[in-house]
């Protein structure tokens, strides 16, 4: 990619300067439109630098915060999870068994997962109706249970602890289905 943007930097700057070249008079044609070619007002400049802006902006994107999955039998798995990364996304990344069977689209509930912290849950953003209604056919629900597919990861719950529930429901297949041993 940095070479094409380097190619088109240099092809610029030989049109710049073959175009100042060329008396201000001079007529050319384009698609059999004459068209008068002047010389650039000012000097073409081209770069591949990046300001401290951009490199903020960039950086915002490969943050990562800290999660601690628990299994249901008690052991634990902590990874790094991007921000804006969803929390069904990053168990699958990481083989964590998060089901997921509709693959985030709301509509099953076999991503449920329980937020063991109070503190943490209070700054997830409230659960939609549609989440709500899915979370109301989750095995072992609690006050602190959420669909992995609707926690994104954001600064503010580096740290956050998700337990998985010992079985899943899944009234696609057969109704119920306990989580393996």
């Amino acid at each position: 990619m940095l070479s094409r943007i380097s190619q088109l930097g240099a092809r610029i700057m030989r049109e710049g300067r073959a175009a100042a070249k060329l008396p201000s008079s001079t007529t050319s044609y384009y698609r059999g439109q004459p068209s008068q070619v002047l010389p650039p007002a000012k000097s073409i400049l081209f770069s591949t630098a990046t300001t401290s802006s951009d490199h903020d902006q960039g950086s915002q994107y490969k943050e990562k915060i800290s999660v601690t999955f628990v299994n249901k039998d008690g052991t634990e798995q902590t990874i790094s999870v991007p921000v804006g990364m969803s929390m069904l996304e990053a168990a699958h990344e990481n083989d964590i068994e998060l089901e997921g069977a509709c693959e985030g689209s709301l509509a099953c509930s076999t991503c449920h997962v329980i937020v063991m912290d109070v503190n943490y849950y209070n700054k997830l953003q409230d659960p939609t109706d549609e989440e709500n209604d899915m979370l109301d056919l989750a095995f072992g629900l609690t006050e602190t249970s959420r669909l992995g597919c609707q926690v994104i990861a954001k600064p503010e719950l580096d740290g956050i602890r998700l337990a998985l529930p010992a079985a899943t429901r899944n009234f696609a297949v057969d109704g119920f289905v306990p989580k393996p041993h």
